[in-house]
């Protein structure tokens, strides 16, 4: 499936899109996922978004059935490149138009996000939100909820974005991952939490998917691991999957407190 969509069209009318593109049984055996950014800039306030994430947003989310709510933030970032990145499931696509509504509706949301919500315009808690859509892969349809968060233990992540130069490469890259690529992460010890492929977004064509590992130490390890494998060096060189990647964004993240990943 692929839909041109122009950044001036709105998400509900994008989303239709997708909804009516989508037939209703597929839709429910792959998740649907959000990866918003709060981009903070140099004047956001971390503290009231984290604020009204932890104590609004992600609750009433979770009263609409949605769920778990990923919060990170990056390990280190300059003053003026602050961000806290949202993941948001849905089980499938009409679900993201449906929050903002149910979001109005829900008077124990509008009490505890009131502070934030009144935000005056010359004091905004950040400088401008960036989302994009994405449908998980066909060989990971579900996120996965790290071991780390039952007993609270320290974690790492990072995030990735593959661009690629066109949308055949970029539907190619989505194959190498769903034929092969993927067991290659699980025996070099990177751990997947979800793998998307981006039907709106400011990057596409492209996929994002979100890793985890014990510390950075094990991150490290486990990238050089996956660059040294025998099966990897096998899979870069197989012909049809050259030059399916044009660009890569790297972020290493940390959980915020109320994250639910």
């Amino acid at each position: 499936m692929r839909l041109f969509v122009s950044l001036a069209v709105t998400w509900a009318v994008s989303l239709s899109a997708v909804v009516a593109a989508e037939p209703a049984a597929d839709s429910s055996a792959r998740q649907y996922y959000e990866v918003r950014t709060y981009e903070l800039g140099a004047e956001g306030d971390e503290a009231a978004l984290d604020e009204y994430l932890g104590e609004a947003l992600i609750p009433a989310l979770e009263r609409q059935g949605i769920g778990p709510v990923g919060a990170f933030a990056p390990v280190e970032a300059p003053a003026d490149q602050r961000s806290v990145v949202v993941v948001i499931p849905f089980d499938n696509p009409a679900g993201v138009a449906r929050v903002d509504q149910a979001l109005a509706e829900d008077k124990r949301y509008q009490q505890a996000a009131q502070s934030y919500l009144q935000s005056p315009a010359k004091r905004p808690p950040f400088a401008r939100i960036r989302s994009e859509f994405l449908r998980a892969f066909a060989c990971m349809p579900e996120l996965k909820v790290p071991g780390e968060v039952a007993q609270n233990e320290a974690r790492v992540y990072e995030l990735r974005i593959y661009e690629s130069a066109t949308e055949r490469l970029g539907d190619l890259k989505v194959d190498m991952f769903n034929n092969g690529e993927v067991p290659i992460f699980l025996d070099s010890g990177i751990r997947p939490v979800f793998f998307g492929q981006a039907i709106i977004g400011p990057n596409r064509p492209n996929l994002t998917y979100l890793t985890v590992y014990a510390d950075d130490q094990a991150r490290q390890a486990a990238w050089k691991a996956f660059l040294a494998h025998p099966d990897w060096q096998t899979l870069k060189t197989v012909p049809k999957y050259a030059n399916t990647v044009s660009k890569i964004h790297k972020q290493v993240l940390e959980a915020k407190p109320y994250s639910q990943l």
